[in-house]
């Protein structure tokens, strides 16, 4: 579904044709033109609500096919051969009218239709020349050539990368070196090129380099997520040139060697110790290549640039672009994925489920199947990041189990119970292990109301009953309202001794004496 979004974005935000729009996403016009057909007649509305997934959709675009032994009304051939010559009228504009025809008849959809009035040809392929509207498109490469670079500490030596960008009709140029072509390089190269231009364009032509297409291939190709984002970001196009075919981006060719003829050749002489100094050094000469005059047309590129190119071009966006890296991650038993040695926490649903990891500098988000699933704050460190949530019932309850909480909920429920539950912490040589006997009180309170529970700690306490246990026979056999024993010492004609069982102990055996 992600490419059936491509395609009505392409559409309806930037009104882009069948072909280009194929282009982009390497399906053919057909394809693209059934997609819309299947959107229009499905009455939804653009751009689709939030809450609108894909398999929401994709039940809407792509109903499952009615029973084979159903009669559904064949198509007047004849007819149809017969309005298809006809000035402005399309194979898809006669499917969609047969289609309204028979809509309460469960007519057939548009790739049967096709399929059954035609066979497809191969298309002689030709070479088409290209003519360039204003402001309209930015080719984008990196130069073969490259530039050495010497650390100045430790003399080695390293290559910078040159990225060129240029404007279609123009050839307005913009040159940059880089430390390398990795995906921050690439992004920024378009960000300062569209700063340069001061614009940006309705599409953006690159080869189709892994920082850009993850998987260059006509018929299934996989845009790079940061790619696509930044495409997104910028409200344009990407359209990569066909793999092996450097006449669709003839221009960018022509800019890389335009600019190591007059910029770079220049420079060959020259020993560069840092990236700035070696930018410093190639803008200079670029505003000379850009002022320089055409050979074959009159004027210059900056010429042209500002007559036809730059009143053409959109607004840049109000913020730049932020890079991020995106990747697909399965969600262990644990309900969490890892991310650079963290584990961040999704939806307990999701459990074994492909998710897409978008990572940005500040912020990890999750998506399933194009919808956010979770969002957390970055974090470097070992560890884990959980949102209670995103957790089962059972589990979020004993997270939620801290001392605080126990000695928060003992002091609205009264004196003695305050004082039963921090006897019941500090006697044990971890609080954790008094939780369990905490939360059955908290259950005795449900159970028997805090009045009671009152009353049956005060009693426990007197008689140095320090368990949970003792509360719950107390409330069970009735004993909190009874009055208290008298605990106070014996007189000493009595005989004190510290083995001599008083009333206090006899009082305390009833609490688990048989009813």
């Amino acid at each position: 579904m992600r490419v059936t979004r491509e395609i009505l974005r392409l559409k309806y935000d930037l009104g882009r044709s069948h072909r280009e729009i194929g282009l982009a996403v390497k399906k053919s016009p057909s394809t693209v033109g059934e997609c819309l057909m299947r959107f229009r007649v499905s009455k939804l509305p653009w751009p689709l609500p939030e809450d609108f997934d894909d398999d929401a959709l994709e039940e809407k675009l792509y109903p499952p096919p009615p029973p084979e032994d159903d009669e559904r009304p064949l198509p007047d051939w004849e007819y149809v051969a017969g309005e298809l010559p006809k000035k402005d009228v399309t194979l898809a504009l006669l499917w969609e009218e047969y289609y309204a025809d028979h809509a309460d008849k469960n007519p057939y959809q548009y790739t049967w239709f096709c399929k059954e009035f035609r066979a497809w040809t191969k298309r002689t392929s030709v070479t088409m020349v290209q003519s360039h509207k204003a402001g309209e498109k930015m080719f984008v490469d990196w130069a073969g050539s490259t530039v050495p670079i010497v650390d100045p500490t430790t003399g080695e030596v390293g290559e910078a990368q040159i990225f060129v960008a240029t404007l279609g009709l123009s050839s307005y140029t913009y040159v940059e070196a880089f430390e390398n072509q990795k995906q921050p390089a690439w992004i920024a190269g378009h960000c300062n090129a569209c700063e340069y231009f001061d614009g940006v364009v309705d599409v953006v032509v690159p080869d189709n380099p892994k920082t850009g297409v993850t998987k260059a291939d006509y018929c299934e190709p996989d845009i790079n997520p940061t790619y696509h984002a930044w495409g997104e970001h910028y409200d344009t196009a990407i359209i990569p040139a066909r793999p092996r075919k450097p006449k669709d981006k003839a221009k960018v060719e022509s800019a890389v060697k335009v600019s190591g003829m007059w910029i770079l050749a220049r420079l060959r002489n020259r020993t560069f110790f840092s990236l700035d100094e070696l930018n410093a050094a190639i803008w200079e000469l670029l505003e000379e290549l850009n002022d320089r005059e055409f050979q074959k047309r009159p004027g210059s590129r900056r010429q042209w640039y500002e007559e036809h190119d730059r009143p053409a071009l959109r607004p840049l966006p109000a913020e730049r672009f932020e890079v991020f890296e995106c990747k697909k991650a399965r969600v262990a038993p644990d309900y969490h994925v890892q991310i650079d040695g963290h584990y961040y926490s999704v939806p307990f649903t999701l459990v074994k489920e492909l998710v897409e990891v978008c990572i940005r500098p500040r912020i990890v988000q999750v998506f399933h199947r194009n919808r956010m699933v979770a969002c957390h704050h970055r974090s470097t460190n070992y560890g884990h990041t959980t949102k209670p949530e995103h957790m089962p019932a059972h589990h979020r309850q004993q997270v939620e189990w801290t001392p605080e909480r126990f000695q928060s909920w003992a002091f609205r429920s009264g004196p003695s119970v305050r004082d039963f539950v921090t006897e019941l912490l500090k006697r044990r040589r971890h609080p954790e292990q008094a939780f369990r006997s905490c939360f059955g009180l908290m259950r005795l309170a449900d159970q028997f109301g805090s009045e009671r529970l009152n009353a049956a700690c005060l009693r426990a306490l007197t008689l140095g009953a320090f368990e949970y246990k003792s509360v719950k026979s107390i409330l069970e056999k009735g004993l909190d309202s009874r009055p208290l024993p008298d605990t106070s010492s014996p007189p000493p004609s009595a005989g004190h001794h510290e083995n001599v069982r008083g009333a206090a102990y006899y009082s305390q055996l009833e609490l688990f004496s048989d009813n």
